[in-house]
């Protein structure tokens, strides 16, 4: 157990050192930076130190803990400057775990005249937490066989990590690619006329898919066609596979289902919205398609950007979007949600047992990748979605009860559970703000945010007796 303690203290430690780099970048918040960085520092080397422990291979037990408690660790520490800053501790934590897990809700205003360490402080967090889950996605979860992962581990490690002979040299490949689309993503910017500084933060929150910006009007601010068709472009290589860009650059292998399913779905919603507001409301066709297509490919890839208030598009754009919140991007990239993989397999699972009751004696195979799928893996995926849909209206009945009303208790659930970021209505929607709900109601978004990033199963394992149970045994042993 010294050993998840101990990387929990690297964990602080890491944190510390992007405070000092923030404090030395920027002069104004320095007293700010240095202070946290002292106070996350001497925590992080303290546990660090007096837990020093050989590496070990991790089991289950190991690995649901060490995943557990890293992202906990990553917020509070995160959340340590923007308390020093002035947020009370719920909105600090609040804003750093929605941060860190790319969600993208904020309790922040004034963000057009916020210090540019506080800006680049939230863009950390969100780059970080976005290239933690990549490598959550790819490492952990398939290991732990969360919702079908062991799926996406077969998909990728068989045609990658093969090909790169070792774990080690694949995350750093993934690593590199990561930085190399941020890197041109913030490039484009610059050409499209954002400042340096905007153009470095928001290519930071594109690829992580995290959505937080330096502007109230969130991506709305920048209203050059250009910068918002590159941040569309952009917020969708966020949320495809990581581990399929490496096959791509080692085999030139461009296959990919889930990949497939994603683009499809989306030129769908996009053709829709687009044609209803050029007949419904009498846009013009390119004006609706920008506005609609970057406005829906950030909410399905839970980046959270909006350039304008889609709510009052009208009932029937308001309604797609909610739907839309629940659909997410690809396993083992930045993206959240229920993700392509799963709702592929739902769905292809629903239309085997429709096959089924029409001829009872029919042997149906469901396939993925050309593979057959077996039965553990799609009673995981059934049993992930329907921990999802119960999830959701478990934390939609909490909140109703906390004086919300209806939608915005549904809306806040979903969009919380799916990390997207705003909701729909005028309290949470593109236009609206977190800060006037209740500390309490605060607290609970950030620990949905929290259950849909490590996809709930992996945070519900530690809340049984069994698996402590387990715990105590190893510990024994």
């Amino acid at each position: 157990m010294s050993f998840i303690y101990f990387i929990n203290g690297l964990v602080c430690v890491f944190f510390a050192a992007l405070m000092g780099v923030v404090a030395i970048l920027f002069p104004e918040t320095a007293g700010v930076f240095g202070i946290s960085a002292a106070l996350v520092g001497m925590v992080g080397v303290g546990v660090s130190l007096s837990t020093w422990s050989e590496f070990l291979d991790l089991n289950r037990l190991h690995t649901f803990l060490l995943t557990s408690s890293v992202w906990v660790t990553a917020a509070v520490a995160g959340a340590v400057p923007l308390w020093q800053w002035g947020l009370s501790p719920v909105d600090a934590v609040f804003e750093a775990m929605s941060g860190i897990t790319t969600t993208g809700s904020t309790v922040m205003s004034g963000l057009d005249d916020t210090p540019h360490g506080i800006i680049l402080w939230r863009a950390l967090l969100q780059a970080v937490g976005g290239v933690g889950f990549i490598v959550t996605g790819i490492a952990m979860l398939p290991m732990l066989q969360v919702g079908g992962m062991q799926l996406f581990r077969t998909e990728s490690s068989d045609k990658g990590e093969k090909e790169l002979r070792s774990a080690a040299s694949f995350a750093s490949a993934t690593l590199g690619i990561y930085l190399a689309l941020m890197a041109v993503c913030g490039f484009l910017y610059l050409v499209g006329g954002m400042g340096p500084f905007d153009a470095m933060t928001h290519a930071m929150t594109t690829l992580s898919t995290g959505g937080y910006s330096g502007y109230d009007a969130s991506f709305g601010h920048f209203t050059s066609p250009f910068l918002q068709w590159t941040g569309t472009i952009f917020m969708l290589l966020g949320a495809l596979p990581f581990a399929w860009y490496v096959r791509v650059v080692h085999r030139g292998a461009l296959r990919s289902e889930q990949v497939e399913g994603l683009i499809k779905g989306l030129v769908v919603a996009i053709a829709v919205l687009s044609l209803w507001l050029v007949i419904a409301k009498g846009w013009g066709p390119f004006e609706a398609a920008t506005a609609v297509a970057f406005n829906v490919v950030s909410v399905v890839t839970t980046t959270g950007y909006a350039t304008t208030d889609y709510t009052l598009w009208g009932p029937f754009a308001a309604v797609a979007f909610f739907l839309l919140t629940a659909a997410g991007g690809c396993t083992g990239s930045t993206a959240g949600g229920a993700k392509a993989m799963r709702w592929l397999l739902f769905v292809r699972a629903l239309r085997a047992k429709m096959q089924m009751i029409r001829a009872p004696h029919a042997v149906v195979a469901i396939r993925y990748e050309g593979m057959r799928v077996d039965e553990d893996t799609m009673r995981s995926v059934i049993t992930f979605m329907m921990f999802y849909g119960l999830t959701f209206g478990g934390f939609t009945i909490v909140l109703d009860f906390f004086g919300l009303d209806f939608s915005t208790s549904a809306s806040a659930a979903l969009t919380a559970l799916a990390n997207v970021g705003p909701g729909v209505g005028p309290i949470i929607g593109p236009a609206g703000n977190f800060a006037t709900l209740s500390d309490p109601v605060k607290l609970i978004l950030a620990f949905a945010m929290y259950l849909g990033r490590l996809e709930m199963i992996t945070v519900y394992v530690l809340l049984t007796p069994l698996f402590w149970r387990e715990v105590g045994d190893l510990r024994r042993g």
